[in-house]
């Protein structure tokens, strides 16, 4: 480990000469965080709204995560899945227990998580049967398979010849899926709210149509919950506040509390596809990740985090409704639990920045949709914190 002292100037030269450039940075160099807040390189402190992309769903460094990865760390890091551990297997039984009585896959991503939900489906359903329908303006992943399922081309474009087997629809257009499904379709993949798609929620009428279509065509329906997993919306799934039980879902993001971990659950008798030779991850399930994240169920439980998601929730819409009053450049709010978004009429990365120069990090999707994804110990302090900074930076941007 370097012992040198590492300044804001230093590691953004550091990345430009030995890190490929493929992220757009900030010109931010994080060095610590706990719980809503981070600090950077210049003891600058930020309110974080934002936080990791969602990964950081109980807040940055929360106790019960570090204390388990510190006394996991000193026993076991990692085994090779050819032999078993018991974090992983119990990890296993809490997401089984919380979901729906399925058996689990680890992995190391979202993206991974989807490869597999996508090689299982395949594998799981008659020959011939081979195509997945997936929602204009998801998002799924950067791996070829899951780019491809991703129906957004600025994600495919040069990555060509992508993978085939995919069809898209419009989100939330039931008849147009049906259209879709023909005798080749295997599953239908979709995220009950599209995250990076711009905080677009699916109606409850839609999923029960879809479920029922699924049942009556015999295919398989896959609910990535990468982004809506693990409490965002209120409940542990996002398909617990629909009432709609897939066949398969997918976790990654807040599942390890900062921690690197990918999940695909599975109904057993889909599930038992997946033999011996199959499918595979080196890392997946290893034992500091699973630790991590059997840290994360316990302060969901014992912490009453869902509870507090939907307090939050009501007051965050509230305090965000306010401020639509004061904005004509918000023309719309939506989302569930503490997945939220505020669309404007005119392009958001300027917000973004204003906010981010006041203290407050946030996200702009799809140009126009600011984004936030509180962690959820949030208090309302926090929220009145972070939409009062928002209130000047649209101020200053666009005028009241």
């Amino acid at each position: 480990m370097t012992t040198k002292r590492a300044t804001t100037e230093s590691v953004i030269k550091q990345f430009a000469k030995y890190v490929i450039g493929n992220y757009k940075r900030l010109p931010v160099v994080i060095v610590r965080g706990k719980g809503c807040y981070v600090w950077d390189a210049r003891s600058r402190r930020y309110l974080d709204l934002f936080p990791g992309w969602a990964v950081s769903g109980i807040g940055h460094c929360h106790p019960r995560v570090v204390r388990a990865v510190r006394e996991q760390v000193g026993r076991l890091i990692h085994v090779a899945n050819n032999y078993y551990s018991v974090p992983q297997g119990e990890l296993a039984e809490r997401l089984s227990r919380k979901s729906f009585g399925g058996q689990c896959f680890f992995c190391n991503s979202g993206a991974e998580a989807n490869e597999a939900a996508i090689k299982l489906a395949r594998i799981a359903t008659p020959p011939g049967k081979n195509k997945i329908i997936t929602m204009h303006n998801s998002f799924h992943g950067r791996t070829l398979a899951t780019v491809k399922a991703t129906a957004q081309p600025k994600y495919q474009k040069g990555f060509e010849p992508l993978p085939q087997g995919f069809g898209y629809v419009p989100f939330n257009d039931f008849r147009a899926l049906e259209r879709a499904v023909n005798p080749r379709t295997c599953a239908v993949m979709i995220e009950p709210i599209q995250g990076e798609g711009g905080i677009n929620v699916a109606s409850e009428r839609y999923l029960k149509q879809v479920r029922k279509l699924c049942d009556r065509k015999k295919i398989l329906l896959i609910f990535d919950e990468v982004q809506t997993g693990m409490g965002r919306t209120g409940e542990y799934f996002a398909y617990q506040t629909y009432g709609v039980v897939p066949d398969i879902m997918t976790l990654a993001k807040a599942l390890g509390g900062g921690v690197a971990i990918g999940a695909m659950v599975a109904r057993p008798e889909i599930a038992a596809k997946l033999v011996p030779g199959s499918h595979a991850s080196t890392f997946g399930g290893n034992a500091l990740a699973a630790a991590a994240a059997c840290a994360v169920f316990d302060a969901i439980d014992d912490e009453k985090l869902l509870e507090n998601t939907r307090k939050m929730s009501r007051y965050a819409f509230r305090k965000l409704a306010e401020l639509r009053k004061r904005h004509e450049v918000i023309t719309d709010l939506r989302g569930k639990g503490l997945m939220i978004g505020v669309e404007l009429a005119k392009p958001g990365a300027g917000v973004v920045d204003r906010c981010r120069k006041k203290g407050l990090l946030i996200n702009c999707t799809h140009d126009v949709v600011l984004r936030f994804m509180p962690p959820m110990i949030v208090e309302e302090s926090h929220i009145d914190e972070g939409v009062a900074i928002l209130d000047e930076a649209l101020a200053e941007e666009f005028g009241n």
